[in-house]
């Protein structure tokens, strides 16, 4: 077992060091995000990765432990038109899972007052976003026991879910607003309204 982890994160750290060194060439440049949603290279078939609901990264099965690795393949995902996510590279694209949303906002910070607030999101990969015209946040409702799932747009057609600590302090900020007429539970972000649900269905709501 212990023989097939390090295996494994061999493995995965071969991959990163394609994907950082086709990156560079692509770019010329080490800092900033790679272009991925100009790049079109061939499909090179599925591998064994998976992000799983809780953010973890799998590589053949195994966790992958290290930061760094998973800051880099984060940086070269891309979700497509045909709703499967990819890493891609300027000489390759090659399928991987996504259990939930790739990425997780594991922090929100608040400025500016009621009315003027601006809520900004850091993701468990680092990205840092604003909630606003951009970077929209939707609200899903899920399962049986109707549960709250608040979701950020990140970039392209990639999602952060909103981890349960940070969908409390959301929570904490709702107010009701006049939505289109309807009374509805909204929260507020650099000028724009996010409605979570109808008024009169708020006591319905989960959080467990």
């Amino acid at each position: 077992m212990a023989t097939e982890e390090i295996s494994g994160q061999a493995d995965a750290a071969g991959l990163a060091a394609l994907i950082s060194r086709a990156s560079e060439e692509s770019s010329g440049k080490k800092r900033g995000l790679p272009p991925v949603e100009r790049w079109n290279p061939p499909f090179c078939g599925d591998i064994d990765m998976e992000i799983r609901a809780d953010g973890t990264w799998f590589y053949m099965g195994t966790p992958i432990g290290r930061p760094a690795l998973v800051r880099l393949f984060s940086t070269v995902l891309r979700k497509d038109e045909d709703e499967k996510t990819y890493l891609v590279t300027p000489v390759e694209k090659v399928g991987i899972r996504v259990a939930d949303a790739p990425f997780i906002a594991v922090e929100v910070s608040v400025t500016g007052g009621q009315g003027q607030q601006v809520l900004t999101f850091r993701t468990n990969v680092g990205d840092v976003v604003e909630a606003g015209g951009e970077h929209r946040l939707r609200f899903a409702i899920a399962g049986g026991n109707a549960e709250l799932k608040p979701y950020l747009h990140v970039r392209g057609r990639l999602e952060a879910l909103v981890s349960r600590a940070v969908m409390y302090e959301l929570v904490a900020l709702g107010e009701i607003l006049d939505v289109e007429g309807r009374a509805m539970f909204a929260i507020r972000s650099a000028g724009e309204v996010f409605p979570v649900m109808p008024a009169d269905e708020l006591d319905a709501l989960s959080y467990e």
